[in-house]
């Protein structure tokens, strides 16, 4: 057994510088590779994230200012409905008081018309009055006046 321990101390001992090399190799591993590889990485990860981030930045500003333009769009929209509105009431408006003015003026040259038909009727009568009571008298004296008398 004596011999067994011996040998295993052997292997021990020639295997210290192996152990040493293999921590020498894995803190140069750790130091030149693998934490240079995490910062890399860790960047990478900040810069993906941070990328995505501001795409959906980007994406809330642009669905802000698209809701925004709807909105102005929609206040122009109802403007120039309310513009066309007046428009359109104040072309009513003018219509109506040209239909008015014309009525009125109808009405006053039919009132004229009648006036005129009146006074014609009133002065038709009058005349035909004088020429009835001429003619009336005119056919008295023929009527009363001996035959052959007047000729």
């Amino acid at each position: 057994m004596q011999e067994t321990l011996r040998q295993l101390g052997e292997l021990l001992l020639g295997s210290i510088p192996t152990i040493i090399l293999l921590c020498l190799l894995w803190a140069l591993y750790n130091s030149l590779v693998h934490k240079p590889l995490l910062k890399v990485l860790a960047e990478r990860r900040a810069k993906t994230e941070g990328a995505i981030e501001k795409s959906q930045a980007d994406i809330a500003a642009a669905a802000a200012r698209t809701g925004e333009f709807e909105q102005r769009l929609r206040e122009a929209r109802a403007t120039l409905f309310r513009a066309q509105e007046a428009r359109r009431k104040a072309a009513m408006e003018a219509r109506d008081k040209a239909v008015a003015l014309a009525r009125s003026q109808s009405q006053a040259q039919v009132q004229v018309a009648r006036q005129d038909l009146e006074s014609d009727k009133q002065s038709a009568q009058t005349a035909l009055q004088g020429e009835a009571s001429s003619l009336a008298a005119e056919i008295v004296r023929r009527v009363l006046q001996p035959a052959g008398a007047g000729q």
